[in-house]
């Protein structure tokens, strides 16, 4: 588990590390996760994601609220995530994927959405952190 859930005055954030950028994003993606809901059953088909931005940090932004939107459509809490970040002439992408859990019979919290509130995204000298503070 590469994600720690903080709490953040009403909100609640979720700070993670990886060796990559990648493995950051996917950690954070697990964190959100785990902030709406304790027991994950096994269930679930995987779906793809991809999203395309500007710079780092509105990347993590618009996959984290990808995510929240397939969960909000698909009615699935989405778990496992996969992330593969990479940049190219000025534009970064993300594809992934991730176990969408049918929301139905589920006790999970709601996260209404993803903030740009001190956010982060930084290469430290054992890879990568971020940290997200989400809308409860």
């Amino acid at each position: 588990m590469n994600y720690v859930l903080r709490e953040h005055t009403a909100d609640v954030a979720v700070e993670s590390t990886g060796d990559s950028l990648s493995t950051a994003f996917a950690a954070v993606a697990d964190g959100l996760a785990a902030a709406m809901c304790d027991d994950i059953p096994d269930s679930g088909e995987r779906f793809e994601v991809e999203v395309r931005a500007e710079n780092r940090e509105a990347l993590l932004f618009d996959y984290l609220d990808e995510l929240i939107y397939e969960r909000d459509v698909r009615a699935v809490l989405p778990v496992e995530n996969e992330a593969s970040v990479h940049e190219a002439d000025d534009e970064w992408t993300l594809a992934g994927t991730a176990r969408g859990v049918p929301l139905d019979g589920l006790r999970a919290r709601e996260i209404k959405a993803v903030t740009y509130s001190e956010m982060t995204v930084e290469e430290t000298a054992d890879g990568w952190r971020a940290y997200v503070v989400f809308d409860v």
